[in-house]
């Protein structure tokens, strides 16, 4: 058990080392921000572009189907007749 913790206590010593800034070399500073700058693009792209993609493929259903095409069925049609 003592050696597990300390593996823990390492990796979180070494991680907070990397994250503070005090071990960058200014080399890797523009590999960094290729990395954090696609990082956000990617989110923002997927973010912003998705849903509006979904409503353009809404709308083009909607105009080349009608409106009502693709909805689900009622329940009440699907549910065995009363006897």
């Amino acid at each position: 058990m003592e050696l597990g913790r300390r593996d823990l206590l390492l990796a979180a010593a070494s991680s907070a080392f990397l994250s503070s800034g005090i071990a960058r070399a200014a080399p890797d500073r523009p590999l960094g921000y290729a990395i954090v700058g696609g990082l956000a693009l990617s989110q923002i792209l997927t973010l912003y572009t998705t849903p509006v993609v979904y409503l353009y493929l809404d709308r083009l259903q909607n105009r080349l189907f009608g409106k009502g095409h693709g909805k689900a069925a009622p329940v009440a049609s699907l549910a065995a007749p009363a006897e």
